[in-house]
């Protein structure tokens, strides 16, 4: 009663009404939402002279998110495997979604940040809506925090079932292909440097087979490998000659325990060398 009083006195005041267009209610702890939306180049102190930002409520928020999709898609996915909801649920949760989610309910015009931060490092947004569902935890619950991405989130910007479909994660496809075709495939980093707005940005090189497949920069390690991992799977797609020197090192291989064990001869093994090439360029499914 006490909460419904206090509310009914503050729901027209400025700041409440911003959350309620967002979340649909009113908060309760209003501060917790405000803490949400500050970045940590606000340079905002409390009053007893504490940095405050909205990194340990993004580190709470990562965590309910990733519980609530894993639920979601659990119940919606009835028949489907571990492997598949994994998948599914980190297309949900990828930092890309989330910002692209932050824009579209608004949240970005509620976020406190320096004028000095960069506009192309919008993972702010994302960052700050992981703390917005970090606040919404803290201030009512798991269920109220669940029916929230149900309803403000899942339903009218994402659809299950095409984000399902959909291949995102070309550092884990490259992977899969690499195990699949016994070669060799680790991601090093090159560099490491900051822009003119002091933003990282990471340099990562793919090798594949002992051959460089790419080399991928983003503002963070897991952007820069995804974007090295789809430039190798292009090139594995589209270049032959590219394909036949990374699997050198298994045909190589191969070459020697055939000789060993059945006697082939080295035109036979160069034949299969050749099938196992054309069958990889045509039928090998990789994302454009």
């Amino acid at each position: 009663m006490y909460h419904k009083i206090r509310l009914f006195k503050l729901r027209h005041k400025e700041p409440y009404c911003n959350f309620y267009k967002i979340l649909g209610f009113y908060p309760q702890n209003i501060d917790v939402y405000e803490q949400a939306c500050l970045h940590r180049s606000s340079s905002i102190r409390t009053e007893k002279g504490q940095w405050i930002n909205n990194e340990r409520l993004e580190f709470l928020g990562d965590a309910v998110l990733d519980a609530i999709v894993a639920d979601i898609v659990f119940n919606e996915f009835e028949s489907k495997k571990e492997g598949f909801l994994t998948n599914t649920r980190s297309k949900i949760v990828q930092r890309e979604m989330l910002n692209q989610i932050a824009l579209k309910i608004g949240l970005d015009k509620l976020i406190i940040a320096s004028t000095h931060t960069s506009s192309h490092n919008n993972y702010i947004y994302g960052n700050a809506f992981e703390a917005f569902i970090g606040a919404i935890y803290i201030d009512r619950g798991y269920e109220v925090c669940k029916k929230f991405i149900q309803e403000k989130v899942i339903k009218p910007y994402i659809n299950l079932n095409q984000v399902a479909k959909k291949e995102v994660n070309f550092k884990s496809k490259l992977i899969e292909w690499c195990q699949k075709n016994k070669v060799d495939i680790t991601f090093t980093l090159i560099e490491s440097f900051t822009d003119h707005d002091n933003n990282p940005i990471f340099q990562f090189q793919v090798i594949i087979g002992g051959i460089s497949g790419g080399i991928g920069i983003g503002y963070t390690k897991k952007e820069s490998q995804q974007n090295a991992a789809q430039m190798a799977l292009k090139k594995i797609k589209s270049d032959k000659d590219f394909l036949q020197a990374i699997l050198d090192s298994q045909t190589a291989k191969d070459k020697e325990e055939k000789e060993i064990d059945t006697g082939d001869t080295e035109e036979q093994i160069s034949t299969e060398k050749e099938i196992q090439i054309e069958n990889t360029m045509e039928k090998e499914y990789i994302p454009n």
